[in-house]
Protein backbone atom coordinates (compact mmCIF):
# COMPACT_ATOMS: atom_id res chain seq x y z
CA UNK A 1 0.00 0.00 0.00
CA UNK A 2 1.12 3.59 -1.15
CA UNK A 3 1.18 6.03 1.89
CA UNK A 4 0.68 9.02 -0.91
CA UNK A 5 -2.25 7.61 -2.26
CA UNK A 6 -3.82 6.46 0.89
CA UNK A 7 -3.10 10.83 1.82
CA UNK A 8 -5.24 11.04 -1.60
CA UNK A 9 -7.81 8.98 -0.93
CA UNK A 10 -8.33 10.37 2.63
CA UNK A 11 -8.41 13.86 0.86
CA UNK A 12 -10.74 13.13 -2.04
CA UNK A 13 -13.01 9.69 -0.73
CA UNK A 14 -14.85 9.91 -3.99
CA UNK A 15 -12.69 7.84 -5.94
CA UNK A 16 -11.80 4.28 -4.25
CA UNK A 17 -7.67 3.16 -3.35
CA UNK A 18 -7.58 1.03 -6.05
CA UNK A 19 -8.63 3.49 -8.89
CA UNK A 20 -5.50 5.45 -8.41
CA UNK A 21 -3.78 2.32 -8.51
CA UNK A 22 -4.94 0.85 -11.47
CA UNK A 23 -4.24 4.45 -12.83
CA UNK A 24 -0.60 4.29 -12.28
CA UNK A 25 -1.12 1.25 -13.72
CA UNK A 26 -2.92 2.39 -17.03
CA UNK A 27 -0.31 4.86 -17.40
CA UNK A 28 2.57 2.24 -17.54
CA UNK A 29 0.22 -0.12 -19.86
CA UNK A 30 -0.69 3.16 -22.09
CA UNK A 31 2.74 4.16 -22.61
CA UNK A 32 4.04 0.36 -23.66
CA UNK A 33 1.12 0.34 -26.57
CA UNK A 34 2.01 3.76 -27.80
CA UNK A 35 5.57 2.42 -27.57
CA UNK A 36 6.54 5.20 -25.43
CA UNK A 37 8.24 3.22 -22.28
CA UNK A 38 11.14 4.63 -20.39
CA UNK A 39 13.99 2.55 -21.00
CA UNK A 40 17.63 3.18 -19.69
CA UNK A 41 18.86 3.35 -23.00
CA UNK A 42 16.72 6.33 -23.99
CA UNK A 43 18.53 9.50 -24.06
CA UNK A 44 17.38 12.55 -22.18
CA UNK A 45 14.97 14.53 -23.68
CA UNK A 46 12.80 11.16 -24.61
CA UNK A 47 9.53 12.25 -24.57
CA UNK A 48 7.58 9.47 -22.53
CA UNK A 49 4.04 11.82 -22.20
CA UNK A 50 0.55 10.57 -22.97
CA UNK A 51 -2.16 12.54 -23.75
CA UNK A 52 -5.23 12.73 -21.71
CA UNK A 53 -7.43 10.82 -24.34
CA UNK A 54 -4.70 8.63 -24.65
CA UNK A 55 -4.66 7.56 -21.22
CA UNK A 56 -8.20 7.48 -20.93
CA UNK A 57 -8.35 4.96 -23.96
CA UNK A 58 -5.39 2.94 -22.62
CA UNK A 59 -7.04 2.88 -18.80
CA UNK A 60 -10.63 1.54 -20.39
CA UNK A 61 -8.65 -0.88 -23.01
CA UNK A 62 -6.47 -2.18 -19.64
CA UNK A 63 -9.48 -2.14 -17.90
CA UNK A 64 -11.33 -4.70 -20.35
CA UNK A 65 -8.09 -6.75 -20.38
CA UNK A 66 -7.95 -7.38 -17.16
CA UNK A 67 -12.01 -7.19 -15.85
CA UNK A 68 -13.81 -8.25 -19.06
CA UNK A 69 -17.24 -7.95 -18.71
CA UNK A 70 -16.91 -6.65 -15.31
CA UNK A 71 -14.68 -3.54 -16.02
CA UNK A 72 -17.88 -1.04 -15.71
CA UNK A 73 -19.18 -2.48 -12.88
CA UNK A 74 -15.22 -2.39 -11.33
CA UNK A 75 -15.26 1.47 -12.45
CA UNK A 76 -18.61 2.26 -11.30
CA UNK A 77 -17.74 0.65 -7.89
CA UNK A 78 -14.31 2.53 -7.92
CA UNK A 79 -16.40 6.00 -8.71
CA UNK A 80 -14.61 6.10 -12.43
CA UNK A 81 -18.08 7.12 -14.18
CA UNK A 82 -16.70 9.78 -16.52
CA UNK A 83 -13.76 10.49 -18.34
CA UNK A 84 -13.72 13.62 -16.39
CA UNK A 85 -13.50 11.29 -13.38
CA UNK A 86 -10.45 9.87 -15.02
CA UNK A 87 -8.62 13.07 -15.11
CA UNK A 88 -9.61 14.20 -11.14
CA UNK A 89 -7.71 10.89 -10.23
CA UNK A 90 -4.78 11.53 -12.36
CA UNK A 91 -4.41 15.09 -11.35
CA UNK A 92 -5.05 14.24 -7.86
CA UNK A 93 -1.70 11.54 -8.40
CA UNK A 94 0.22 14.15 -9.96
CA UNK A 95 -0.88 16.58 -6.46
CA UNK A 96 0.90 13.31 -4.54
CA UNK A 97 3.75 13.61 -7.04
CA UNK A 98 3.35 9.57 -7.68
CA UNK A 99 2.97 10.89 -11.74
CA UNK A 100 4.13 13.82 -13.06
CA UNK A 101 3.03 16.70 -15.40
CA UNK A 102 3.89 18.46 -18.90
CA UNK A 103 3.52 22.26 -19.50
CA UNK A 104 0.63 21.23 -21.75
CA UNK A 105 -1.66 18.63 -19.40
CA UNK A 106 -5.08 20.20 -17.99
CA UNK A 107 -7.97 18.72 -16.23
CA UNK A 108 -10.02 19.66 -18.94
CA UNK A 109 -7.84 17.34 -21.31
CA UNK A 110 -10.27 14.58 -20.10
CA UNK A 111 -13.39 16.00 -19.82
CA UNK A 112 -16.20 14.54 -22.16
CA UNK A 113 -13.73 12.46 -24.41
CA UNK A 114 -16.07 9.49 -24.96
CA UNK A 115 -18.84 7.35 -22.84
CA UNK A 116 -16.63 5.67 -20.75
CA UNK A 117 -19.22 2.67 -19.89
CA UNK A 118 -19.89 2.41 -23.52
CA UNK A 119 -15.87 1.95 -23.58
CA UNK A 120 -16.24 -0.63 -21.33
CA UNK A 121 -19.31 -2.48 -23.35
CA UNK A 122 -18.58 -1.89 -26.60
CA UNK A 123 -16.06 -5.22 -26.94
CA UNK A 124 -18.84 -7.72 -26.04
CA UNK A 125 -21.61 -9.12 -27.27
CA UNK A 126 -24.42 -11.50 -25.85
CA UNK A 127 -24.90 -14.20 -28.28
CA UNK A 128 -28.30 -16.06 -27.94
CA UNK A 129 -28.19 -19.78 -29.34
CA UNK A 130 -30.89 -20.63 -31.70
CA UNK A 131 -32.84 -23.30 -30.14
CA UNK A 132 -32.45 -26.56 -30.93
CA UNK A 133 -35.52 -29.09 -32.68
CA UNK A 134 -36.47 -31.83 -31.04
CA UNK A 135 -36.00 -34.90 -32.24
CA UNK A 136 -38.74 -37.29 -32.81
Amino acid sequence: MDAKIWDVVRADPRYAYEAYEFLCDAVAYTQDSLGRCPHDADGPGADYHVGGCELARGAAALAVREFGMMAPVVFRHWGLRTTGDIGAVVFNLIKAERLSRSDRDDPGDFEDLFDLPDALTSAFAIVLARPRKNPR
